[in-house]
C-alpha cells in the first residue's frame, strides 16, 4: 500500500519551480498548489471589490468570503485557480493584479487566510505546493 504526501517545492522567483512541480503533480497524480496564484486571487478580489490596500478592515472581512479551488483541465493539461466558483487564472495574470500583488501578500491577515487554506488542502496528503516560503506550510 502505498502512502500519500506532500511535496513543497520552494525558491526564487522563476527559477522553475512551477514546471517542477506540476510535472511531479501530474506523474503522482497529485494536486498542484500555486501558492502564488492564490495571492493574485486574493488581489484580484480586492480589486474587484474596489477596497483600497489600506483599508485592513475591509480586507479581513472580505477574505472569509473567498473560496479558492485549484482546477486540473486534462484537455489543455493546465490548472486552473477558481475564485466563487469562476476560473479567474486568465485575470490573475493581468498587469493590474501583478503591480497589487506584492504589497497585498504583506498584509498579515492575508498571509494568515492564505496559509491556513494552504494547511487545509495538504492536510489529506497528495498535494504538490510551489511557492516561496512554501516549507513552512
Amino acid at each position: 500500500m502505498s502512502q500519500s504526501i506532500n511535496i513543497a517545492i520552494d525558491g526564487h522567483s522563476s527559477c522553475g519551480k512551477g514546471t517542477l512541480a506540476k510535472a511531479i503533480a501530474s506523474e503522482l497524480s497529485y494536486l498542484f498548489i500555486d501558492s502564488g496564484a492564490m495571492y493574485r486571487a486574493v488581489t484580484l478580489a480586492i480589486i474587484r471589490n474596489k477596497i483600497s490596500l489600506d483599508d485592513l478592515q475591509s480586507i479581513e472581512e472580505l477574505l472569509p468570503t473567498l473560496q479558492i479551488e485549484f482546477d486540473y483541465n486534462e484537455g489543455s493539461n493546465f490548472h486552473h485557480i477558481i475564485l466563487n466558483d469562476v476560473d479567474v487564472e486568465k485575470e490573475i495574470r493581468s498587469m493590474k493584479v501583478a503591480n497589487l500583488v506584492s504589497p497585498v501578500s504583506k498584509i498579515s491577515a492575508v498571509r494568515k487566510f492564505l496559509v491556513t487554506r494552504q494547511q487545509l488542502l495538504g492536510f489529506k496528503k497528495g498535494v504538490v505546493m510551489d511557492g516561496r516560503d512554501i516549507g513552512t506550510v
